[in-house]
């Protein structure tokens, strides 16, 4: 009896710190797609585009996109089949959360930064005057392409873009209940500003700035 006490304690001890593990898991791949929604939505213009269309099959279309979604649904569901079916712990510790973006507060400053896009920064970025710093931010990398007269609107422009950019990284990682997830979410999102930035903007890479 003794013997079977002492042998099971080592399973429990590994499930109860893969239970802790999983609980802190930041799910990279969900955070990904949330901050490219939100992100599209924001910039505009060239998302409102026709998809690509393929040939599948039989002679059906499918879009790209389509097929990249599918393939992101059955990465996240080979990372639910794992060890945790093995050890019996119950499939809500297995699967990774939901990165949501759906709440008030974020679709708020979503529908600010949206606006203040079109209405004024988007010339700024099509300039040269703008471009994505590698930090989540947008800074005024040549106010000499700016008209005198459209400086000092634009410097506040991106002073109240840049505010709305913190408050929604803080935001996204509160409501998916992680604040501690904040810094991860501004890499996830600075890269995705970036990878989104449209042919001929400004992004910085490496402390250089480099033009699409």
């Amino acid at each position: 009896m003794t013997m079977v006490r002492w042998m099971g304690l080592p399973i429990a001890a590994v499930a109860l710190t893969a239970c802790v593990t999983i609980n802190v898991y930041f799910p990279a791949a969900e955070a990904k797609e949330a901050a490219r929604e939100f992100v599209e939505n924001v910039i505009g213009d060239e998302a409102k585009a026709p998809k690509p269309v393929e040939q599948g099959p039989g002679g059906q279309s499918a879009s790209r996109h389509d097929a990249r979604d599918a393939m992101s649904e059955l990465a996240a569901l080979a990372r639910r089949v794992d060890v945790w079916a093995v050890l019996g712990v119950g499939a809500a510790h297995a699967q990774s959360p939901d990165m949501t973006i759906k709440t008030p507060a974020i679709q708020a400053i979503q529908a600010r930064m949206a606006e203040r896009f079109e209405s004024q920064l988007r010339a700024g970025f099509e300039a040269g005057a703008l471009g994505f710093a590698s930090d989540g931010t947008i800074v005024v990398r040549d106010a000499g392409k700016l008209p005198l007269k459209d400086r000092v609107a634009i410097n506040s422009a991106v002073a109240d873009d840049n505010r709305d950019r913190k408050a929604v990284y803080r935001e996204v990682a509160v409501a998916n209940g992680h604040p501690e997830w904040e810094d991860r979410i501004r890499e996830v999102f600075a890269k995705q500003w970036i990878d989104s930035a449209r042919s001929g903007w400004w992004y910085q890479s490496g402390g250089a700035w480099k033009q699409k």
